[in-house]
């Protein structure tokens, strides 16, 4: 059954005071079933394709995992005007039987013209795969077809759109296997998302979670991931899928837990360019000396199996009080190497030092044209917002456990954003938001070069992977 889009959405939301950008609010949380802390919106992905973005996200958190429904929402006019609706025959709001869904990634196949929406279906103790298909251009969308059954957690779907890949067409989609203690497993799609093949494992330790594959022009697929030795790690298929190479260290990691009671972790969030580079982000400490607070880091490939050493976003100085965590990169796919343009969406803590009664979130955007050589003045997207102002879940308080950011080829980047406005009593007004007209990606002059960037690293991280993240 597919289930047509809600309404068209253009309302302007007021940019709270310290905010620089216009926001637009294209989704809010209809539901009211006593489960989830309601109107909640959190974790959004995206995807931009010709002169159209798709974004899903969590509605109606539920704080011991998962949330409502998914929602969703999309543009067909590069940004300039969106509609939204709700996934059908996922949870029981929308005609499925699933108690709560989760973890919400967007794909587009452009070989067989189909957008595609990987969640959670959630029922105790039974995590489930599933893919979501829309064929109209992401405006109505079918009842979800299983992609893996089990104990599962932290998917992510992505497809080969290089037409003179050999492997043109294929989908695939990653995920972790809570019950065999975070295992990666890789499925792959060669019709559009409407069959999955058998579940494969890399080569070697695979274990961890978070891992957002990307396609190559050539078709081979790298996908990094936080390990649970507190790495990032990433490995690569060279034949569309039919078996996983072992992996391979991107880096380590100095992570900063962020205070609070904030629900956050070094999730990598990766993208590609058109030369076959592959871009990974994630929050580090490793340039501020005793690790007080986090940058968003940067390592780009080398080769599909080799790294270059993480650089610093120089959002702000080494010495500021400012947390960074949550970034969310990316890249205009038509551009590559010092010409790559890339668009950075992260959260932050004006103050690291904050407790749960102090602390407040901010979004902010930096810019690169030239492959993260430099990069632009940083400006904030929205906020402050209180933590009270979001959901609580039983590992902290949450916006999400990733976000994420579109470039459009030669044009602007769009974040959505999950802000937050006051609660009225118990409901709370956490909706997603996206900046209105997007957000130029200008670069600058802005590097993180010299003494700034040189302190350092400590000897070990302040906290510990999770190894159950829905």
């Amino acid at each position: 059954m597919a289930v047509p889009a809600v309404a068209a959405v253009v309302l302007m939301a007021a940019a709270p005071a310290a905010a620089n950008v216009a926001l637009t609010q294209v989704s809010t949380d209809p539901y009211t079933d006593a489960q989830a802390q309601h109107q909640s919106e959190v974790e959004p992905d995206t995807f931009a394709f010709g002169s159209t973005i798709v974004s899903a996200f969590q509605v109606g958190r539920v704080s011991g995992g998962g949330s409502s429904n998914i929602g969703w929402a999309r543009s067909g006019d590069g940004g300039a005007t969106w509609t939204n609706g709700f996934l059908p025959g996922i949870t029981t709001n929308g005609g499925g039987t699933f108690g709560q869904a989760s973890d919400a990634s967007v794909a587009f196949d452009a070989k067989h013209n189909v957008w595609l929406i990987s969640s959670l279906g959630i029922s105790g103790s039974t995590v489930n795969v599933l893919t979501s298909r829309s064929t109209d251009g992401g405006l109505t969308w079918s009842n979800p077809v299983t992609t893996a059954t089990g104990a599962n957690d932290k998917n992510w779907i992505v497809c080969d759109n290089t037409s003179t890949s050999a492997f043109f067409g294929n989908c695939y989609t990653e995920y972790d296997i809570t019950s065999a203690g975070d295992s990666i497993r890789m499925r792959t799609s060669t019709n559009g998302g409407a069959t999955w093949g058998a579940a494969l494992a890399p080569g070697g330790s695979h274990t961890g979670l978070g891992g957002q594959p990307v396609v190559l022009p050539n078709g081979h697929v790298v996908v990094p991931y936080l390990s649970l030795a507190d790495t990032i790690r990433s490995f690569r298929s060279t034949n569309g899928g039919a078996s996983w190479n072992s992996t391979v260290q991107v880096a380590t990691i100095s992570h900063h837990d962020a205070n609070g009671g904030l629900r956050e972790e070094a999730l990598p969030s990766a993208e590609v360019d058109a030369a076959g580079t592959v871009y990974v982000s994630w929050s580090d400490c490793r340039f501020r000396s005793g690790c007080p607070s986090n940058d968003v880091v940067l390592a780009k490939s080398t080769s599909e199996t080799t790294w270059a050493a993480p650089t610093r976003v120089p959002i702000d100085a080494t010495t500021s009080t400012v947390d960074h965590f949550t970034p969310g990169i990316g890249v205009d796919r038509s551009t590559s190497g010092t010409s790559a343009r890339i668009g950075m969406t992260y959260y932050f803590y004006p103050t690291a030092s904050c407790t749960a009664a102090t602390c407040v979130l901010d979004v902010g955007f930096i810019s690169s044209t030239n492959g993260g050589a430099s990069w632009s003045t940083a400006t904030q997207l929205a906020g402050p917002m209180p933590l009270t102002w979001i959901p609580n879940t039983s590992q902290g308080r949450m916006y999400g456990d990733y976000i994420s950011t579109s470039v459009f080829n030669g044009g602007n980047a769009y974040p959505v954003l999950a802000v937050a406005t006051a609660p009225t009593g118990s409901t709370l007004h956490l909706a997603m938001s996206v900046p209105t007209g997007g957000l130029a990606v200008t670069g600058g002059t802005n590097t993180a070069a010299g003494a700034a960037a040189a302190a350092a690293a400590p000897a070990a991280r302040a906290g510990a992977v999770r190894t159950t993240a829905r």
